[in-house]
C-alpha cells in the first residue's frame, strides 16, 4: 500500500510538472510571436504616411514654358515655340492644344535619347518628369492653331492619302488614327491639324530614314511613302481643323 501511495504521488508530480511545462512553452511562444509582430506596426505606419504623388499643375508649367528656370539651366520653351505654343515659323512645331500625354512622351523620349534632336535633347536634359507633365498640361489647354494648305496642285492627292490611304502600297488612312479633322486621339495619337507642312514633312522623312525611331507604326507607314506623297499629305494636314 505504501509503495502504491508513493507511485501515485510521483505520478501526480510528473503530471503537474508536464502541465506547467506546457503552459510555460505556450507563454514563451506567445511572447516570441508578439516580438516578431511588433516591428510590423511601424512599417505599416510608414507605408500609410508615404508622400502622395505631386499633382500636375498647368500654372507651374506655364511659368516654366514662358520663363524657364535659370537656377536649373532650363531654357524657356517660348523662345522657339512661341507664346502659348503657337510658333511663328515652320522650323519649330506648333504645340498648342496638343494632347498632354503625347507632349510629355516626346519630352521624355528626347531626354532618354530615343528621339534624336540635338537641340531638344539639350533642352529636355534639365527637365524632371514632373516638369514635363506640367508643361504638357499647360500646352494642352491652349487654343488650337489654325493653318491652310498652300499647294493647290497636290491638295487632292493629300486628301486622298489622309482620308483613304494608298491601298496598293498598304498605307492606311491617316484619318483612322488622327481623326478626320486631324484632332488625333488623346493619349494615343497626336493632334496634327494646323501643323506646319514643312515640320510634318520633315517628321515623315525622319521616320522613313530611320532618324526618328520612337514610333514603329509611323516608321512602317513612312517607308512606303514617296517624297511627293509626303509633301502632299503634309500640306493637306496643315489646313485641317
Amino acid at each position: 500500500m505504501r509503495q502504491s501511495s508513493k507511485i501515485s504521488k510521483l505520478t501526480g508530480l510528473r503530471a503537474g510538472f508536464a502541465l506547467f511545462s506546457i503552459f510555460a512553452l505556450i507563454g514563451i511562444s506567445g511572447a516570441a510571436i508578439a516580438a516578431d509582430a511588433a516591428p510590423m506596426a511601424p512599417a505599416a505606419e510608414a507605408k500609410a504616411a508615404a508622400p502622395a504623388k505631386p499633382k500636375i499643375d498647368p500654372a507651374v508649367g506655364e511659368a516654366l514654358y514662358s520663363n524657364g528656370d535659370a537656377s536649373r539651366g532650363v531654357t524657356a520653351c517660348i523662345t522657339c515655340h512661341g507664346p502659348k505654343g503657337q510658333s511663328a515659323i515652320s522650323t519649330w512645331p506648333k504645340l498648342s492644344a496638343q494632347h498632354a500625354a503625347y507632349t510629355a512622351k516626346q519630352l521624355k523620349n528626347f531626354k532618354e535619347g530615343t528621339r534624336a534632336n540635338p537641340i531638344m535633347m539639350g533642352m529636355s536634359a534639365a527637365l524632371t518628369e514632373q516638369d514635363m507633365q506640367n508643361i504638357a498640361a499647360y500646352l494642352s489647354k491652349q487654343a488650337i492653331s489654325q493653318g491652310v494648305a498652300q499647294n493647290k496642285e497636290t491638295i487632292e492627292l493629300g486628301q486622298s492619302i489622309y482620308r483613304g490611304g494608298i491601298a496598293a502600297k498598304g498605307v492606311p488612312a491617316c484619318a483612322a488614327c488622327h481623326s478626320p479633322t486631324g484632332a488625333g486621339i488623346p493619349a494615343q495619337y497626336p493632334l496634327l491639324g494646323g501643323q506646319w507642312a514643312d515640320y510634318t514633312n520633315a517628321q515623315l522623312l525622319a521616320f522613313r530614314e530611320g532618324v526618328r525611331k520612337n514610333s514603329s507604326q509611323m516608321t512602317a507607314i513612312a517607308t512606303k511613302l514617296s517624297d511627293q506623297e509626303m509633301k502632299a499629305v503634309a500640306d493637306y494636314i496643315a489646313g485641317l481643323h
